[in-house]
C-alpha cells in the first residue's frame, strides 16, 4: 500500500515539477471539433446534414459541428461547379453548383467530397466510385457519398495532432 501511494504522489508531483508524465498507450486520442456553417445553402441542407453523417459516423480524431464559431462556410452557386477554398486542415469555404445538380450529379456525394477537402484529402478524378474524393470522376451514375476506409484514415491522420491556426488557403474542386 505504501509502494501504490509513493507511486501516486510522485505521478501528481512530478508534473508539477515540470516533469511530463506521459498517457496510457491506450488513451483515447483528443476529438478535434470543427464548426460549420450551413447559413447560406436554401436547397440542400438536408444533403448536407448526411455528408456531416458520412464523415461523422467513421471519423475518430474529428467531429464536424453546426454553429458555433464556424471555420467552414457552406454557400450555393449557379455555375462554375461545386468547389472548395481550403487550407485542408478545417477551414473553409464550401461552394456547391446547382447546374451540376441538375446535371445529374449527387448533392450528397458533392458535399460529402467538398468536405473531404476540408478535411485534407486531395482529388482523385481516376479513382473508383467508392471512393468519394474521385468527385465526378466516375459521373454522373456514381451516387456513392461514403468515404472509403483509405479516405477516413487519411482525414483522420490529419488531425492527429489537434486543431491546427488557419494556414493559406487554396481552391480544389
Amino acid at each position: 500500500m505504501l509502494r501504490r501511494l509513493t507511486l501516486g504522489l510522485a505521478a501528481a508531483l512530478l508534473p508539477l515539477a515540470g516533469v511530463a508524465v506521459a498517457a496510457p498507450a491506450d488513451a483515447a486520442p483528443t476529438v478535434v471539433t470543427v464548426h460549420y456553417s450551413a447559413s447560406g445553402i436554401t436547397h440542400y441542407s438536408a444533403e448536407v446534414v448526411q455528408a456531416v453523417k458520412n464523415w461523422d459516423t467513421r471519423l475518430k480524431n474529428v467531429q464536424l459541428v453546426a454553429g458555433g464559431s464556424a471555420t467552414i462556410t457552406l454557400h450555393e452557386t449557379n455555375g462554375g461547379g461545386s468547389y472548395t477554398t481550403t487550407d485542408g486542415h478545417g477551414h473553409g469555404q464550401i461552394y456547391i453548383d446547382r447546374q451540376q445538380v441538375a446535371q445529374g450529379f449527387d448533392p450528397t456525394r458533392i458535399l460529402t467530397h467538398e468536405f473531404g477537402h476540408n478535411l485534407g484529402l486531395a482529388d482523385d478524378y481516376s479513382g473508383p466510385c467508392s471512393e468519394v474524393m474521385s468527385g465526378h470522376g466516375p459521373g454522373t451514375a456514381c451516387k456513392n457519398a461514403i468515404p472509403s476506409a483509405a479516405e477516413v484514415a487519411e482525414a483522420d491522420a490529419n488531425f492527429a495532432n489537434g486543431f491546427t491556426p488557419a494556414l493559406a488557403q487554396h481552391t480544389v474542386r
